[in-house]
């Protein structure tokens, strides 16, 4: 069953205490207009969650988001391969080093780190979730030019209206499929989407460098989606 994205009445939080950011992106992120990258290397996600099969099914959905922004992305499936040849598979030992061997290598101007924290589903609670962490960092100063933190929580349950016990069985066993039926990929996909929205133009966008005063998105949200 397709996620319908209720992106106008999803609630968005801050972290803190939900005041709204005020910055400009180029406050924000200001690295990203100053070194103004062009090309882009994903990493292998990160995958601190329970669920083993996130890395790779997260991984196919990123580069078509960045692309859009207007930035040449390495080819996931060759930059996969290199890596994985050369016993480079886990970002977790890259996150924190130089970065410049990815520069020289692929000509990889920022690297894209991503952080799979969780990739749940509940069928007692219908809910399914994802919480990930993007962060883009210098192949050539190894700084962190971009981060940003996204929740997205899918409400899967489903209501007959029937009322009554036998409604109330009805519901639950409907929920429980509508859960099962979550395709994870969808959840992530939304989550990249709305974390991407925020990020400045790249070279390949006709509004490169035109959106420095607009106002940056929180660093970290929340949306909650629903099946209805």
């Amino acid at each position: 069953m397709k996620i319908k994205l209720l992106l106008i009445v999803s609630a968005v939080f801050l972290a803190s205490c939900g005041v709204a950011n005020k910055q400009t992106k180029f406050e924000s992120y200001k690295g990203m207009y100053e070194e103004k990258p062009l090309s882009v290397l994903i990493m292998p996600p990160i995958n601190r969650s329970t669920n083993v099969e996130a890395k790779e099914f997260f991984h196919t959905t990123l580069n078509i988001p960045i692309a859009n922004s207007g930035y040449y992305v390495i080819p996931p499936f060759l930059s996969m391969e290199i890596l994985k040849r050369e016993s480079a598979y886990d970002s977790e030992l890259f996150l924190n080093n130089d970065l410049n061997i990815f520069n020289e290598v692929f000509g990889a101007d920022i690297t894209l780190f991503t952080i799979i924290h969780k990739w749940d589903k509940s069928t007692i609670g219908a809910k399914v979730s994802v919480d990930i962490e993007y962060i883009l960092k210098s192949t050539k100063t190894n700084e962190t030019l971009y981060s940003r933190y996204g929740s997205i929580i899918y409400d899967a349950s489903v209501s007959t209206n029937a009322g009554g016990l036998a409604g109330l069985v009805a519901d639950i066993a409907l929920s429980a499929i509508n859960t099962a039926a979550t395709k994870y990929v969808d959840l992530a996909k939304s989550c990249n989407n709305y974390t991407f929205s925020d990020l400045p133009w790249g070279k390949y966008s006709v509004l490169y460098l035109k959106d420095k005063q607009d106002f940056a998105g929180p660093k970290r949200f929340t949306k909650r989606l629903s099946a209805e």
